[in-house]
Order: structure tokens, then sequence, then C-alpha cells
């Protein structure tokens, strides 16, 4: 395993390794796709906790909508300081802590995303299957409570994340933010190379069942007897439903589905084999492709509610109304200010020969003013 078992090889989702040196092309557009989502992620996510958290009224479908944000903006707002450690050539700077927790909110955005899109496909399927059950059950209370579960049960899982992280430093200067399976010791005589493989392969087989595997058959059975409900009844499905359950199937499969085979690729192949070396090249995009699910998940779950998207685009319609009003009224201000000034500066020199130029001036101010005050004017009435 090599260097005292810690983690050679890439698979620690975004902060991977690249050859020393002058970067890759590959490197350069892992950069860039970083920073991409990151930036489109942010913005995106906290007009969602901004709108459902302050101008929706509480309802079951706006709390998972609003537990999803948080988790979405906690991952993408990480993101940039990956895109940092990987623009500095590879080199973490921020030390051992605060390694554990950046890698630690990869990992808890991941089960996060997983076990709430579990829960979303599963209360829908309970409202069609089991109308009545829901009818008496289903509360905004407990959808808080299962929310709760879930976020403690993710924090859970990523407990064994955060432990075996480690900022390492290697003898060329570096410091990589890696696994470091040697950490922990059992006191009992055991052998430290198995060891290590044991925790690189339960690791990354419970990232696959608990983070993927599982939630993902949650949401196809969930909609199978959604669908087969309706058949059932002789219901038709609507299609804005139907191009939701495939958006929403083969969208969390492309996104997680290659960081999870590259990560077993990567754990069972041989040391030194093609396939281990692809893997490790491939595990930097396919993590980052991982980070999409955050900016998808806002298109699939908020703006496929047509009552939600008239909320958005009102409250932002709101604000940028308000801003390019106040643009406006400081502009007019300035520009007054400034002819007042000009107008001030030039009439002791202007008073004796030139009478009818200052009145002209003054026209023009009273003009300017006027044409920016119905600007203003026109603003606030469209509001």
């Amino acid at each position: 395993m090599g260097m005292d078992c810690f983690h050679s090889n890439t698979s620690a989702a975004p902060n991977q390794t690249f050859a020393p040196g002058k970067l890759s092309s590959l490197s350069i557009f892992t950069i860039s796709l970083h920073g991409i989502v990151s930036t489109i992620g942010i913005i995106e996510n906290l007009i969602i906790l901004v709108v459902v958290g302050f101008r929706v009224k509480r309802s079951i479908i706006s709390i998972w909508i609003l537990n999803l944000a948080m988790s979405d903006m906690l991952a993408t707002s990480s993101l940039p300081v990956f895109t940092a450690y990987f623009a500095r050539g590879n080199t973490w700077t921020l030390g051992s802590t605060f390694c554990r927790i950046h890698s630690a909110v990869f990992f808890l955005n991941m089960f996060v995303s997983g076990f709430l899109l579990a829960a979303i496909s599963l209360d829908r399927c309970l409202v069609v299957v089991q109308p009545v059950w829901a009818q008496n059950y289903r509360s905004i209370q407990l959808v808080w409570k299962i929310c709760c579960l879930i976020w403690a049960f993710a924090v859970i899982c990523c407990i064994p994340f955060y432990m075996f992280r480690d900022a390492i430093p290697l003898p060329s200067g570096k410091i990589l933010c890696y696994y470091r399976y040697s950490l922990y010791l059992p006191s009992e005589p055991y052998d430290l190379e198995a060891l290590c493989r044991q925790r690189k392969e339960g690791l990354a087989f419970m990232k696959l069942f608990f983070a993927f595997l599982i939630p993902l058959a949650v949401i196809i059975l969930s909609y199978i007897f959604v669908n087969l409900s309706l058949a059932r009844r002789g219901c038709r499905r609507p299609f804005r439903f139907v191009r939701l359950v495939i958006a929403v199937v083969v969208t969390f499969i492309i996104c997680w589905a290659p960081y999870h085979i590259f990560i077993i690729i990567e754990v069972m192949a041989s040391s030194g084999s093609p396939a281990q070396k692809f893997a490790t090249k491939s595990l930097p995009i396919s993590a980052t492709i991982g980070f999409l699910n955050s900016v998808l998940n806002p298109v699939l779950y908020v703006f496929s509610c047509p009552d939600l998207c008239r909320k958005i685009r009102h409250s932002l319609g709101e604000v940028m109304e308000s801003v390019l009003a106040e643009d406006l009224a400081e502009l007019a201000r300035r520009r007054s200010t400034a002819r007042s000034t000009i107008s001030n500066y030039e009439l002791p020199k202007k008073v004796k020969y030139s009478i009818p130029n200052e009145k002209a001036d003054d026209l023009d101010e009273n003009d300017s003013l006027t044409n920016s005050a119905e600007i203003t004017s026109v603003v606030k009435d469209e509001k």
C-alpha cells in the first residue's frame, strides 16, 4: 500500500492528485469544470433557499426541497476550496483538520442527497398507493423529523471518512489531502497491509450501497408502484410526471454511477494494473460530475413546480426592479450634483457676457432631472 498505508490512489472525491509540474489539459479542464459547477450551484441553491425559506408557505414539498437545497448548497460552497487546491498544484495548505472537514462535506452531500431523493420518491409513492394513510399521518412535523433523521444518519456515515483523512507531506514538498488507513490501529497483533485494504474496501462498498444502490432502488421501485397503482385505477399518467420520473432516475445514475464504478475498479484492481491507472485518472472528473447533481436537483424538483417557479420569478423581479429604481435615482442625483457644480464654477465667468448660456445650462439640468425622474417613475409603476 506504500507510505504507511496512506491511500496513494485517488479515491478521495474531489481532491485528487495530478502529475507534478505543469498542469495538464485534464487538470485545467477539471479546474474549469469545478469553477463553473460551484458558481452555478451556489447562485441557484442560494436563490432557492431564500425564496423557499422566506417567501413560500411551509408545506411538505417545500420542506423536502429546502433540505435538498441546504445539502446542495453545502456541497457547492465547498467546491471553490477544492478548485484552489487544484490550481495550487494539488498542494493542501489548510491543515489536517480542514482537510478532514472538506472531505466529509463531499461525502455528507453524497449521503444526504441519496437519502433525500429516496425519501421524496417514497413520499410520492405513499400519496398515490396509500392515499388514506397519507391523509391521516403525513404531516409537516413528520417530514421534519424524517429530514432530521436523514441528516443524523448521513453524519454517522461520514464519520469513517472524516477519521481516515489526513494532510500527508511528501518528500517532494507537496502536502496531499488523502486517506491514511493506518490511523487508529488496534492494540492486538494485526497485518497492517491487510488491515488497510479491508478499511479501503469497506469504505468503498459502504458508499456504493448506502449512497447509490439503495437510494436508486428505492427511487425506481417507488415510481414503479406509482405507475402500477395508477394503471390499476385506470388513471392516465400525466406526461409531466413521466418526464420527471425519467429525469430523476437518469440524472441520479449519470451523476453518481461513474464515481462509484471507478471507485470499485480502483479498489479491486491489482496495484499498477491498466484498469487501476485508468480509474485513478478518471476519478477527478467523475467526482466533479457527482457535484453536478447538486446543480441539477433544483431544476428537477423546484422548477418542475409551476407555483414555485412563479414565486421565484416574482421575487427576483421585485429585487431587480428595486435595485434598478435605486440605481436610476442615484444616477439622477449624481448628474444633478455634477451639473450644479459645473454651473456654479462657470457662472462667475459667464455672468457678464453669457447670460443666455447660463439659462440654457439651467434648462439642460432641469431636463436631465425630469428625464431621470420619469425613468424612475416608470420603473416604480411597473412594480
